[in-house]
């Protein structure tokens, strides 16, 4: 409530600004198009210094009342040449405007500037607002999938979290591998805050050559988020608003209660007694979930200034009882033009935002079974009752296994976050060639957390049946606080000129960082029974817990980059960035970063031009070198504690007190530095009907983040420190291609279509120590290996080469001694490769089984128009990976449940499947049994709108209004047989699903005003 009390009191503020002017005589007159003499509606008509104004209608026609000391107005329409009219005595303005090529060519967004598509030599792409406003999505960077080659977006389905952005590739194992987003100037990594409908455009710098501008922060690519502004014209109203319904898909089916007793039995011997129950856990914790988004902006000006309102407001239920996601945004955009030399502006934007039971930025384990809820689900048995009566099912009792119901009703999580953005700038313009700009930007951000456990115990009082561990004596509440601040400051000069042939754009400039961030949390036990509860000075004092942290970091950088052009043919670009950050040691905290790149465009040559295949065909090249600093900003301090268990040979067992250096430090440690080689066609043909690019890159990272092993006497727990040893590659290809069709003038379509193939590779870990990941706990331990030769975060486990199915196989299966390598296997056994030969089947006999990266991903995006209908169609997949199904790998008792499949396809003496094991009681090694394809497509969006006729608008003053349907997630093709093979994680943790959120699909409808 509070939040949409807020957002009725900034529509009301906004309406404010607006306000008229006296009249004394009316002009009339039409707009029209000077090439073809058609008339253009909705053209902006406004008196010069006002902001009185209005628009053309339907035939281009207005009219406005003037007074006696207005005689000068001022005409536009996107793409076209504004013209200046002097009214004079006349009555009737008839104004013809001249198309702005330079407008309608295509604009990309590139680090402190901009460029026309035809003149960048770099790797760029754009997404614009109006595809991204389309889909029902709480991030923008999520409406990106599939948009973009090169862009690989892992979404999850949970309310409040942000999808993973890797730009060509995984090039980091140890360091920070978190994209670079630019919004109205302001540096951030997270974008969650910002309303998709307040974007007019996201340019995505690809390869390092583009990135090379932004230096130390550019190794992960970068996304320039550009947001809206008012135009100078009449007041604008616009609405807009989304309401549907989501759903769990692909859900695993899980065996009922009859099967489960068979296969228990079958597994253990025991037999499950008959029960009046048969639990679908998923259904009993999962819910049909009400979804809405409504936006609403504000707009208009004169020729001096300009002015934007918008504010937004999302709910999202969430599919998991008690989940709950609301958001308010609001932005103020404006810019003043105090004479034609200088400019003054402003962007900002606040957020906030309520996610309950979220599980967000939540230390989940110190707080019992939330993060097992969805693992729990996959377990429990189907025999036991959820709730009955007001008391649970007492899983615990009879499997060691949590209540998922209990789960997600005994904790209650809430993150509330507020968080305000903004820049302003002045620019100034002495001369036509020269441009000053000054700008200062700001990122504050706070987020209030609490997690409150109710009291309950494993009597009568709560469950059907007393016993078990499932409970907890005491109930407890913890807060924590999170606040963040972030400035930048720019500093740049731009001077543009030509002559004769030549063209030049030269940039130059300064930038100034820093950053800081502290968190703070307490928690007390023997609280209140109150899901509300947010101070713990109640509870218990003698169960007082606390605990707190900082950082703080900064940059200072200076930055020149020269753009040339010789007869519109010829191009160069050549950006240097010298980046200082106190992240690193004193002799290492300056880094330059150089890019050059050329362009030939062969279609402007003479021999091109009576040539009718190619309307627009380009060679490009580029070298470019950026880094990344996101190493722990203590990472070069040496942290020494007394009193502490002295470790001997990695190991603090029997243990002695001494001064350990618990961190020790590299004095070298430095950047990961990437250098990227791009190579590149484009082309336009047919009219240019028919578009695309293909794009060869090869990126390398050098000086990558790794441990390297130290001498055991050193004290450290691991006997490893970090350091810049290690190299990885990423190389590949990517094809875009586009084609716009006009069947008739009622008829139009788009398709578009983009793929990347992709190969990441560790080449060399130079010393370095191979790093263990995707811990799956159990008998399974790490199942991710980054090695030499190997993508990163490799799958790493046991080769299953069939199953069992006689003693007598079992007996047959010996080493060079004759000694069976698997004693003590029965028929219905995995059979497991011994790599090694030594008769053993251990860690030693692991190999290699695939990687979580894909080796190609794709989208497709298809558009009709007919009449007053509209038609969109987005399709993403991505291809040659694989997924490990953890979930089935954490089966650690023989009471736990099993999916449906595994019932019907295990071995027996009679079927001797070669695929499944027997019925068994878990504890499986960690094998490619569990590791399934990754590959899978989706129909991202579905939409189909209708665009009212205006002339059923006219009468109610609305000028335009569109009403649509769309589906989002509607349909996916996987092979995976979990809940999604969308896995995002850090490096060497990723495609691991152990309680994955599952994929939803949305149902929505929603109505687009134009007043």
């Amino acid at each position: 409530m509070k939040l949409m009390v807020r957002f009725l009191l900034f529509i009301l503020f906004g309406m404010t600004i607006f306000h008229a002017h006296s009249q004394s005589r009316r002009i009339t007159g039409s707009v029209k198009d000077g090439q073809d003499g058609s008339p253009i509606p909705g053209a902006n008509v406004v008196v010069q210094g006002t902001s009185k104004g209005t628009t053309t209608d339907l035939d281009g026609n207005f009219a406005i009342d003037l007074s006696d000391t207005e005689s000068v107005l001022n005409f536009s329409f996107v793409g076209y040449k504004t013209s200046t009219v002097e009214v004079g005595d006349r009555t009737v303005v008839d104004v013809t405007l001249e198309a702005d090529i330079t407008m309608l060519a295509d604009v990309v967004v590139v680090g402190y500037g901009i460029q026309k598509k035809t003149d960048i030599t770099g790797a760029t792409a754009s997404v614009k607002g109006e595809e991204l406003s389309k889909q029902p999505v709480l991030t923008a960077t999520q409406a990106m999938q599939g948009k973009v080659a090169g862009v690989q977006i892992i979404s999850s389905g949970q309310p409040g979290t942000s999808p993973q952005v890797r730009i060509r590739g995984l090039s980091t194992a140890l360091g920070g591998t978190t994209t670079l987003f630019v919004v109205d100037g302001v540096l951030t990594d997270d974008i969650s805050n910002i309303n998709t409908a307040d974007i007019v455009s996201m340019d995505v710098l690809k390869d390092a050559s583009s990135a090379a501008i932004y230096g130390s922060r550019g190794a992960n690519g970068v996304i320039i988020i550009t947001t809206r502004q008012g135009k100078a014209g009449a007041f604008k109203i616009n609405y807009n608003n989304n309401i549907g319904i989501r759903q769990a898909s692909n859900l695993v089916e899980m065996a009922n209660a009859e099967e489960y007793r068979n296969y228990v039995q079958a597994a253990t011997g025991e037999i499950v007694p008959q029960s009046d129950y048969d639990t679908d856990w998923y259904d009993t914790i999962l819910r049909t979930a009400l979804q809405q988004s409504h936006n609403i902006s504000l707009s208009g000006g004169t020729d001096k200034s300009t002015f934007l309102i918008n504010a937004g407001y999302l709910e999202d239920e969430g599919i998991v009882i008690g989940n709950e996601f609301k958001r308010l945004t609001l932005r103020l955009n404006s810019d003043y033009k105090i004479n034609d030399k200088v400019t003054l502006g402003l962007q900002s934007s606040y957020g906030s935002s309520e996610n309950q039971n979220g599980f967000n930025n939540i230390d989940i384990d110190a707080f019992g079974n939330i993060g097992a809820v969805y693992n729990n689900a996959y377990r429990a048995s189907p025999t036991i009752a959820s709730k009955v009566g007001g008391r649970y099912g007492n899983t615990s009792a009879f499997q060691n296994v949590g209540n998922p119901l209990l789960d997600v009703s005994n904790n209650r999580v809430k993150v509330l976050e507020n968080r305000l953005q903004g820049s302003s700038f002045l620019e100034v313009k002495p001369t036509s060639w020269l441009s000053l700009r000054t700008s200062i930007g700001a990122d504050w951000k706070n987020s209030l957390n609490r997690v409150y456990a109710y009291e309950f115990r494993a009597d009568e009082n709560t469950f059907l049946i007393a016993g078990g561990n499932q409970l907890n004596p005491l109930s407890r509440l913890n807060v924590k606080q999170i606040q963040s601040f972030r400035w930048v400051w720019d500093n740049t000069a731009t001077i543009t000129k030509s002559f004769d042939k030549h063209a030049f754009t030269l940039l130059i400039g300064t930038t100034a960082e820093k950053y800081k961030q502290h968190w703070i949390s307490a928690l007390r036990k023997d609280v209140p029974p109150d899901e509300n509860l947010w101070y713990i000075n109640v509870g218990d004092a003698n169960t007082s817990q606390n605990d707190g942290k900082g950082e703080a970091w900064s940059r200072n950088s200076y930055l020149a980059r020269l753009n040339y052009a010789f007869d519109e043919k010829y191009l160069l670009t050549a950006t240097i960035r010298t980046d200082g950050s106190s992240r690193l040691p004193g002799k290492n905290r300056w880094q330059q970063y150089p890019s050059f790149g050329v362009g030939w465009i062969a279609s402007r040559e003479a021999f091109m031009l009576d040539q009718n295949i190619f309307d627009l065909l380009k060679l490009r090249a580029s070298y470019g070198k950026v880094g990344n600093d996101q190493v722990p900003t203590d990472a070069y301090t040496s942290i020494v504690t007394l009193n502490t268990p002295y470790a001997f040979n990695g190991s603090v067992s029997p243990a002695t007190n001494g001064a350990q250096l618990k961190q020790l430090i590299d004095p070298n440690l430095t950047w990961e530095s990437t250098t990227e080689y791009d190579v590149a066609l484009e082309f336009e043909m047919l009219n240019s009907r028919l578009s695309g690019e293909v794009n060869y890159y090869n990126k390398k990272v050098d000086n990558a983040l790794i441990k390297v092993p130290i001498f055991n006497t050193i004290g450290d727990d691991d006997n490893a420190i970090i350091t810049n040893v290690a190299s990885i590659q990423n190389k590949g290809v990517e094809v875009v291609l586009n084609w716009k069709g006009e069947i008739n003038t009622k008829l139009s379509y788009t398709i578009g279509a983009n793929a990347t193939f992709n190969k990441n590779e560790v080449v060399a870990l130079n010393g370095g120590q191979a790093i263990w990941g995707g811990s799956v706990g159990a008998a399974q331990g790490f199942t991710t290996y980054t090695d030499n030769g190997q993508p990163v975060g490799s799958f790493y486990v046991l080769k299953v080469l069939g199953v069992f199915n006689t003693d007598a196989e079992v007996n047959a299966y010996v080493n060079d001694e004759g000694e069976k390598i698997q004693p003590t296997a029965k028929p219905g056994t995995f059979k497991y490769l011994d790599k090694n030969g030594d008769g053993t089947i251990d860690d030693s006999d692991r190999v290699f089984a695939g990687s979580y990266q894909p080796k190609a991903y794709f989208g497709l995006n298809l558009g009709v128009n007919y009449k007053n209908w509209d038609f969109a169609l987005s399709i993403y997949g991505n291809v040659g990976n694989e997924v490990y199904n953890g979930k089935k790998g954490v089966r650690i008792d023989g009471k736990d449940n099993i999916e449906r499949d595994m019932v019907y396809n295990r071995w027996t003496s009679g079927s001797r499947s070669q695929t499944e094991p027997a019925a068994n009681t878990g504890n499986l090694l960690a094998s490619d049994y569990f590791i399934e394809s990754g590959s899978f497509a989706r129909i991202n969006n579905l939409t189909i709108g209708y665009t009212l006729r205006p002339t059923l608008l006219e009468r109610v003053r609305i000028n335009s209004l569109r009403v649509f349907v769309m589906s989002q997630n509607l349909l996916t093709y996987k092979k995976y047989s979990g809940f999604t093979a969308e896995l995002p994680g850090d490096p060497t943790n990723s495609g691991i699903e152990l309680s994955a959120y599952p994929t939803t699909r949305t149902i929505s409808a929603g109505v687009n005003i134009s007043f």
